[in-house]
């Protein structure tokens, strides 16, 4: 995407001089005589990359050097360059201790000084962007070591790791099984993280979270125009992975005429945005994951056979918690202590009393539910202990189920399945006096989910 650039400076001639040649270059600008003028646009939420503010701002005017600092306070990452003439160079060395990323001197009568000072404005934000990545990606590093972490604890995912770790090396793409929170998506952070693409972009997409028109545009981007609310082209989640790995989510609900244009563009490696001409190549590698019987959905007609066989070039099944109850305490003190490192207190002990109380329940929600629940349990507790009675409070209060009826044996068994579903959702609804966030945390499932299913039953708030 091209970046924003807001241009302060009083001279109207240097100003839209300099505005026309960055947008030569691709970039968007604002541009604007006064630094009250510019800090009007800031103060009202508007998006800039970089900031070019002149030192002198005519009379009567704040000056540069005085909204320098200010810029600084306010918006700390945002990078200001410093426009000077010759007579001002010694205010554009004091502007680049008080922060100013550089300086660059002025004279729109000189057209090769101005194109010199252009490129120098196109190396810097190459620096910045390349500053902004690095900065986004080690963080979102760190949280996913921390998080990879709760993943590979315990005995019980063994046999899973040594499978993620033969196949991460392996450009094919692997589809992840297992049920809602048993952390289908930090087994496809550590095949990227463990495959020769782990210096690439790691870029997820719930295929269940967004409306059936949005997908392609999500998917594959679109041109400026493609549809109403189109103001500009976007690069689709396909694009952004380039060089690195999607994981699509919950890609057993795409509807079938859609799995045809993902079976292409995972084929050839290539596709169009929407209303766009222009082919784009990419080299992306394909990590999806879906709770959904596929075999099922395959033999139904709901699922692409061929698009299934492009995907599962490996399969791996994620085994429910409830199935590895011996890493169990292993888990749930990992998640204690990553709690009382973010909420700064001292971690609490998960007593004996308390982890009998854990292994008895059967944890539908997987790892996410116990994340839910012994945090509930350490914020709610008093003392550095969690007991039997700290744990029983933090466990989810079930909706009760619904009462069965003679006539509840009648169709199919799918036609019984979704109606005891939608019996349950309804009833946390009511539990929950129609909090769908707290419907969804009583029923193990994140709001995402909860939303899909709330749609596909139709559901309003019934009382």
């Amino acid at each position: 995407m091209s970046e924003r650039i807001l241009v302060v400076d009083d001279q109207v001639e240097l100003r839209t001089h300099l505005a026309g040649l960055l947008r030569e270059r691709g970039k968007e600008v604002r541009a604007v005589p006064s630094a009250e003028e510019a800090f009007a646009l800031l103060d009202a939420g508007e998006p800039f990359d970089l900031v070019i503010l002149d030192l002198d701002l005519g009379p009567g005017r704040m000056d540069g050097a005085t909204a320098l600092p200010l810029l600084r306070r306010d918006k700390p990452e945002l990078p200001v360059i410093i426009l000077t003439g010759n007579a001002t160079i010694d205010g554009a060395v004091d502007a680049i201790k008080t922060g100013a990323a550089d300086y660059l001197e002025k004279d729109v009568h000189l057209s090769d000084r101005v194109t010199i000072s252009i490129d120098k404005i196109e190396r810097m934000l190459a620096a910045l962007r390349d500053n902004r990545r690095l900065r986004h990606e080690n963080r979102y590093l760190r949280a996913e070591r921390e998080r990879a972490k709760v993943m590979v604890a315990g005995e019980g995912l063994k046999p899973t790791l040594a499978r993620i770790e033969r196949v991460a090396r392996v450009p094919r793409p692997v589809l992840v099984l297992g049920e809602r929170g048993s952390g289908k998506e930090l087994v496809a952070y550590e095949i990227h993280r463990r495959s020769p693409r782990a210096d690439g972009p790691f870029v997820v997409f719930n295929c269940a979270a967004v409306a059936e028109s949005l997908l392609e545009s999500e998917l594959f981007g679109h041109e400026k125009g493609a549809f109403t609310g189109a103001s500009g082209k976007k690069q689709g989640r396909f694009e952004l992975a380039d060089g690195g790995t999607l994981f699509l989510d919950e890609v057993a609900d795409m509807s079938e005429a859609f799995q045809a244009k993902v079976l292409r563009a995972l084929e050839y490696q290539r596709f169009e945005r929407v209303a766009g001409t222009q082919t784009i190549q990419v080299d992306v590698r394909i990590v999806a994951a879906t709770n959904a019987d596929m075999n099922k959905r395959i033999a139904e007609g709901k699922f692409r056979a061929d698009l299934y066989d492009r995907l599962a070039f490996e399969v791996i099944e994620l085994p429910p918690l409830r199935e590895r109850k011996g890493d169990l305490a292993e888990l749930a003190r990992h998640l204690l202590r990553r709690f009382a490192e973010e909420t700064h207190e001292p971690p609490k002990e998960l007593g004996a009393d308390g982890l009998a109380v854990l292994q008895a329940y059967d944890f539908p929600g997987n790892v996410r539910e116990l994340k839910h629940v012994v945090e509930r349990a350490a914020y709610r507790c008093e003392g550095s202990r969690i007991g039997k009675q700290a744990i029983e409070a933090a466990l989810p209060a079930r909706a009760p189920a619904p009462r069965v009826r003679a006539d509840d044996d009648a169709g199919t068994f799918e036609e019984r399945v979704a109606s005891f579903e939608r019996a349950m959702l309804v009833g946390a609804l009511q539990a929950s006096r129609f909090s769908q966030k707290d419907a969804a945390a009583r029923l193990g499932l994140s709001y995402d989910q909860f939303r899909h299913m709330y749609r596909k039953y139709g559901l309003k708030e019934e009382g």
